[in-house]
């Protein structure tokens, strides 16, 4: 199996009549670009493989940005997602695709991310804390380094009741004003665990991921929050998007 590696689609497009250019996630090389030749002719075997959410064994050649792709073998069928989990797997994947640099090893990270598809296949309510650990693994793989238990400014940990309020390159400060930079030190603890045991907990979560994770998108809109709103309209019940715009 010399070569061949671990890997996931997270953004496919036709590249000439019968190929395919992939994004790619891949456990020892992170994000590589690759065309698939032929991939999209009546004939070829990748028919139907090369799929976001399906977990593959790929192999690839080429010294430049754009590798070729020699193989790939589906390792099983494609993770379920559907409704609202599709959204928001779609949405991992753009997150994915934004932040990594190309070729650069994230192989913890990508385990962050099989068991985030996992559990967004397997979710039978919110997706919302999957999605919120996914993010907060990203950042923690990105050298974001913050102290969520500790008060920056005194260092003395963080007091359930007590209101923090977070300072870029600093922390999390206590403070009397209550604005959308603050947080409990309650929250604050379920940020550390990365456990939301309540709707306030999940809430402080994707506020702060928010916030964290703007400088690496820039001011680019989300391709899947747009997808998303165009899905709201048939399923009124769902009220905002999965992700963290």
């Amino acid at each position: 199996m010399e070569g061949w590696q671990r890997a996931f689609v997270l953004h496919s497009r036709p590249w000439s009549e019968t190929s395919l250019l992939l994004d790619l996630f891949s456990e020892e090389s992170g994000r590589v670009r690759v065309i698939a030749k032929g991939a999209r002719s009546r004939r070829s075997n990748l028919k139907g493989t090369l799929q976001p959410f399906t977990p593959l064994l790929v192999r690839w050649s080429g010294r430049g940005e754009v590798k070729t792709l020699r193989s790939a073998e589906a390792v099983s069928l494609a993770l379920p997602l559907g409704g609202i989990c599709l959204y928001s797997g779609l949405y991992v994947n753009e997150l994915v695709s934004r932040v990594l640099e190309q070729e650069t090893r994230f192989s913890e990270l990508f385990f962050d991310y099989l068991h985030c598809i996992q559990a967004l296949a397997g979710a039978n309510g919110t997706p919302e804390p999957a999605l919120r650990r996914f993010e907060l693994a990203l950042l923690g793989h990105l050298g974001y380094g913050v102290d969520f238990l500790h008060c920056a400014g005194s260092g003395e940990e963080v007091a359930d009741a007590m209101t923090y309020r977070y300072r870029e390159e600093k922390g999390f400060i206590a403070s009397l004003v209550v604005d959308n930079s603050s947080f409990t030190g309650h929250e604050l603890k379920a940020l550390a665990n990365r456990e939301f045991p309540d709707v306030a907990t999940l809430r402080a979560a994707k506020r702060f991921t928010r916030m964290a994770l703007k400088p690496y998108l820039g001011g680019k809109p989300l391709k899947s929050r747009e997808l998303f709103r165009q899905f709201v309209p048939k399923n009124p019940s769902l009220k905002s998007p999965p992700d963290t715009q």
